[in-house]
């Protein structure tokens, strides 16, 4: 659930690139994994000095490369690290903590704000972020999420935040400034179920939500500062409850992680749903958590919660032949990749 900014990015006012690792937020200490990506699963990183409290369940890098944030299950709920080819050192907690456990992540897009969803009221908060780490909490937005929240993402332009949660009307989106605005209206036709993610498309032209509960665990809307009219829904849907979304970077395909087998759906898209992409020849082992194309749309990884807990493939307008697992599997149950 967390940003589509893996792989090698140019750095800005640098002529060298950035080359991020693979991560995954996982059950059972050290909680988090980090691998080289070449494409495919180098030597693990060693873990850092300062382990995070406890399960993870999101993670997402800033897009010049530097530091990154962490969801977990466990107080002070969010967790950050420099990173310098390998973790670096843990930020101090922020003065006023995510008032329980955190469920999503995202830096937006210029580095200047993370935003996390948690469970407890008021369900979502957000802070500045930079390389000295995470300042005072924003003031919390004046219509709060009305039951737990599950997801959470700055549109690309960093003009909106988005929230998704259990109850209707299941989503929000707030003007961002930095600091939430006034909530935009819902969209006309709601989704139908508890929202466990959401994802601009790339372009920004798009939003899209994965849902958990009741088919057709999807909604997707044109976007123009606000909700358009709902998209048809694929005419072959996502297996069952629906985890996370992903666009790829030129907003050309979009994948769902999901419960049930092939744990794994992925459309062409035009805006709109194309027809289903053929499932890949191997599946993930068990129940997709979360999943995310790279950068340069090369790669898609999704994490499940039975070993090896993590599966990547080549993407060519389709999936292509498994990588093989990394050497050092992570410990437990994927809950979160950035790739």
């Amino acid at each position: 659930m967390s940003s589509t900014i893996l792989g090698i990015i140019a750095s800005s006012g640098s002529a060298a690139p950035v080359v991020f690792p693979i991560i995954v937020a996982h059950d059972t200490t050290p909680f988090v994994s980090a691998y080289p990506w070449s494409p495919g699963f180098g030597t693990k990183y060693a873990n850092p000095a300062s382990l995070p409290p406890g399960n993870g369940r999101a993670v997402d890098f800033n897009l010049d490369g530097t530091n990154l944030a962490m969801a977990s299950a466990t107080t002070p709920f969010i967790v950050g690290y420099s990173w310098s080819t390998g973790f670096g050192s843990k930020y101090a907690n922020p003065a006023t903590l995510p008032a329980g456990q955190g469920t999503d992540i995202h830096i937006s897009k210029n580095g200047a704000s993370v935003v996390i969803s948690h469970l407890t009221t008021p369900r979502v908060s957000a802070y500045p972020w930079s390389a000295s780490g995470i300042g005072t909490k924003y003031a919390n937005p004046a219509t709060l999420p009305v039951d737990d929240s599950l997801t959470a993402q700055f549109s690309p332009d960093n003009a909106y935040v988005a929230v998704g949660f259990s109850t209707s009307p299941r989503i929000h989106v707030y003007p961002w400034s930095p600091g939430f605005g006034t909530k935009l209206a819902n969209p006309a036709t709601l989704p139908v179920d508890s929202v466990t993610g959401v994802e601009w498309s790339p372009n920004n032209s798009s939003i899209a939500v994965s849902v958990s509960g009741l088919t057709p665990y999807q909604a997707a809307y044109p976007w123009s500062a606000g909700f358009g009219t709902k998209y048809a829904d694929p005419a072959t849907l996502p297996a069952g409850n629906a985890n996370a979304i992903s666009f790829i970077s030129d907003s050309s395909a979009i994948a769902f992680a999901h419960e049930t087998s092939p744990f794994i759906t992925a459309y062409p898209w035009s805006p709109g749903y194309g027809t289903k992409y053929a499932n890949p020849g191997t599946l993930p082992t068990g129940i997709g958590r979360d999943l995310e194309f790279s950068n340069n749309g090369a790669s898609i990884a999704v994490v499940h919660e039975t070993s090896p807990f993590v599966t990547a493939y080549p993407w060519s307008a389709g999936f292509g032949t498994k990588y093989a697992n990394p050497a050092t599997l992570p410990t437990g149950r994927g809950f979160g990749v950035f790739l």
